[in-house]
């Protein structure tokens, strides 16, 4: 979360109260309409682990795909 605020500055975001899946990372975009994207989903991703876990700026770009 710290990435994505020095690349995007101070923005509101809304965490996942829900326990996560185990052993991946998964970023959903949640629109003011309330309407959702998912942006980056590693459950298929991998072995190795790491795979399942993305670099800040893979992130970031999806995020902004996700706002245009």
């Amino acid at each position: 979360m710290e990435g994505l605020r020095d690349i995007f500055g101070d923005f509101p975001a809304e965490l996942n109260t829900k326990t996560p899946r185990r052993n991946s990372f998964e970023c959903t975009l949640i629109r003011k309409d309330g309407s959702e994207v998912l942006v980056w989903t590693g459950i298929r991703k991998g072995p190795p682990r790491k795979l399942k876990f993305p670099e800040v700026a893979t992130v970031a770009d999806a995020i902004r795909v996700a706002l245009d």
